[in-house]
């Protein structure tokens, strides 16, 4: 069995030092690869540090909706940042309506900028969205977000905002939230899309499924989501992981080719 952690943050504080046992847990759980997740233009050579230091991690290059002073990329910068093998995706980008209030045309105009960027560049995008659906397909759709694809990360909306995605070439990949006892809207979600649809992740350090709820998340648990994924497709949790593993690799070309290249030189 293999497994892929398709949204993390080794990069946190929470893991300062501890790369190695985490790095050690994965392989324990059949977790061979994850992806690193960039979120402040600060925080970026850092993830990408990370993925150039291991080769089963890779990095994504992008600013989150969720830092207001951040100082706005502009899609060259975007562009240039990803300018590295083993960046293979452009986000965590979006809109997050729950966090934040007032004005927010300058996310929607961040978010316009990083589409634009994934478009230029080639890469997938990784996209977040809470509270703002409605907003978040809208921009997708007037970008042409469709010519790269990508992902709806740590899904929480309904089948029909999936669906909507779906329709535009990008996966949904669910969290450790799928665990949750009163997740029931979620799962039913779950059961609706198609395994040739969907990713799994852990979002670490937050976010750990059960049976770990409320410790410091890492990419090791993610098996615990494939767990209860293939509980809600009636199958069995090798045949999720082979799906998601799959999916993985065939829209993350760039990580799919860094391993080719991998075993080629092996």
């Amino acid at each position: 069995m293999q497994l892929v952690d398709s949204h993390c943050h080794l990069d946190f504080p929470e893991f300062a030092g501890r790369i190695p046992s985490v790095l050690e847990r994965m392989a324990e759980n059949a977790v061979t690869h994850a992806l690193c997740v960039s979120v402040t233009r600060e925080g970026f050579p850092g993830v990408l540090a990370l993925a150039a230091a291991h080769a089963n991690l890779f990095a994504s290059a992008g600013v989150h909706p969720d830092y207001p002073e951040a100082e706005e990329p502009s899609v060259a910068e975007i562009v240039r940042w990803a300018d590295h093998p083993k960046v293979v995706a452009i986000g965590e980008t979006g809109l997050d309506y729950y966090r934040l209030q007032g004005d927010l045309e300058w996310q929607r105009r961040r978010f316009r900028t990083h589409i634009r960027a994934a478009r230029e560049c080639g890469k997938p995008l990784i996209v977040h969205t809470r509270a703002a659906a409605a907003d978040t397909l809208a921009i997708m759709a007037e970008e042409r977000a469709s010519d790269v694809g990508g992902v709806m990360h740590c899904f929480t909306e309904t089948a029909d905002v999936a669906r909507a995605a779906m329709e535009m070439g990008f996966l949904v990949s669910f969290s450790g939230i799928v665990t949750f006892k009163n997740a029931a809207e979620l799962k039913a979600v779950a059961r609706s899309v198609p395994l040739a649809r969907m990713l799994v992740e852990t979002d670490a350090p937050y976010l750990a499924p059960v049976p770990h709820r409320g410790r410091v998340n890492e990419p090791a648990y993610v098996r615990h989501v494939a767990e209860e994924v293939a509980r809600l497709h009636g199958v069995d949790t090798e045949t999720v992981a082979a799906a998601t593993t799959r999916n993985f690799f065939g829209l993350f070309r760039g990580a799919a080719r860094f391993v080719e290249d991998s075993r080629a030189a092996a």
